[in-house]
């Protein structure tokens, strides 16, 4: 199992204080946030793509190069990469460049996004978001696995005897999660390739992310990669921690009810109740995140959403060390006591390696 942390970037104003970050600022703290993850212990840091205010991240490789070169073992990853309005050209040569400089500690997370108006500033019309999602994937695929690519679609224009450079390293791509809350088209695409499915479940109830997660294994099975139980499945969560419960609620309430996603919206106990938000002690954080495992079975990625709707960068990094401290350990031990014999970590660029190595033999014997 995978733990981490992802991060959307967003520039919001402390409610408590009423103080708003600078973008630099923002910025920065999300390079500290990064650099504490890998202090504590975690595995993953991801954070997202927009180009719309209040959002900062709007050149993921920009900021995960950044952070390559002052980490040594985090896996840097996405929460989102736009693959309907990013052009795949781009993405493949942003995302091989990146690997080489990480020495592979890369993957990405491909989703459509969830502003409207994005679409038109890059050319694009919501409308066609799935069929991009699909046809734009399809080429990214080609394009790190062809030295010479010749294509034409509907949604750009035509290569002719195209090579992406650098390619990937060691002729390994990144591994791909898809990311979906609501399409059940984006999770047939990531089954029908073989590639992961990440549900950012922050927001729905866990017999919605259930159907979803149940779906993508199906079809993952259906299509070959193997029984069900080998899909590989991440999933997201939030978290705010203090040591008790009572404590927790209190300090987060102002956040979470001004936060600019779901603030204003259903109370803090229901949506607590209802989605995969804890609020509380470590010790509810351990055993809710465990109960995920009766919805999507034996996974592979957890991320948790720490640093949303203004909390000030220093209440952030305690909550990592509570995290690192008290609540990876348990969950770490916990859930490898679960995962039973056959169900695949998660993809690494050193996995992957092994795999193709070993595919290349087998395919030697059998000339």
């Amino acid at each position: 199992m995978q733990l981490g942390i992802f991060s959307v970037g967003d520039v919001t104003p402390d409610p408590t204080n009423g103080r708003t970050p600078t973008e630099a600022e923002r910025i920065k703290a999300m390079v500290a946030i990064a650099l504490k993850a890998e202090e504590v212990g975690l595995d993953v840091f991801a954070t997202g793509e927009h180009h719309n205010p209040p959002f900062v991240p709007s050149s993921p490789t920009t900021l995960l190069g950044f952070i390559a070169a002052r980490t040594k073992r985090l896996e840097l990853s996405t929460a989102t990469t736009l693959i309907t309005t990013s052009d795949p050209v781009k993405i493949a040569e942003d995302f091989a460049m990146l690997q080489h400089l990480a020495d592979g500690r890369v993957d990405l997370m491909l989703g459509r996004g969830n502003t409207g108006p994005v679409y038109p500033w890059f050319g694009q019309d919501i409308r066609n978001g799935i069929p991009l999602a699909v046809e734009n994937y399809a080429l990214l695929r080609r394009l790190w696995r062809e030295d010479v690519v010749d294509w034409e679609g509907r949604f750009r224009t035509p290569l002719q005897s195209f090579t992406s450079t650098p390619r990937p390293l060691d002729d390994v791509p990144p591994f791909v999660w898809h990311a979906s809350i609501r399409s059940p088209e984006i999770a047939e695409q990531a089954a029908y390739y073989g590639d992961g499915f990440f549900h950012n479940n922050i927001f729905w109830n866990k017999e919605h992310v259930q159907r979803m997660v149940e779906l993508y294994r199906a079809r993952f099975e259906h299509y070959g990669h193997g029984p069900a139980d080998q899909a590989i499945v991440g999933l997201g969560g939030q978290v705010f921690m203090r040591k008790n419960s009572q404590d927790a609620i209190a300090e987060f309430r102002p956040y979470f009810d001004n936060a600019p996603v779901y603030g204003h919206g259903p109370s803090l106990e229901d949506f607590t109740d209802l989605t995969a938000l804890t609020v509380g002690s470590p010790q509810q954080v351990i055993e809710k995140t465990l109960s995920f495992r009766e919805m999507a079975g034996d996974y592979q990625r957890q991320l948790f959403l720490m640093d949303h709707a203004g909390l000030p960068l220093k209440t952030v990094l305690e909550q990592l060390d509570i995290l690192g401290e008290e609540v990876v350990p348990v969950l770490r031990r916990e859930f490898a006591a679960l995962k039973p014999a056959g169900v695949p970590d998660a993809p690494t660029h050193a996995s992957l390696l092994a795999a193709a190595a070993s595919e290349t033999k087998t395919e030697e014997v059998v000339a």
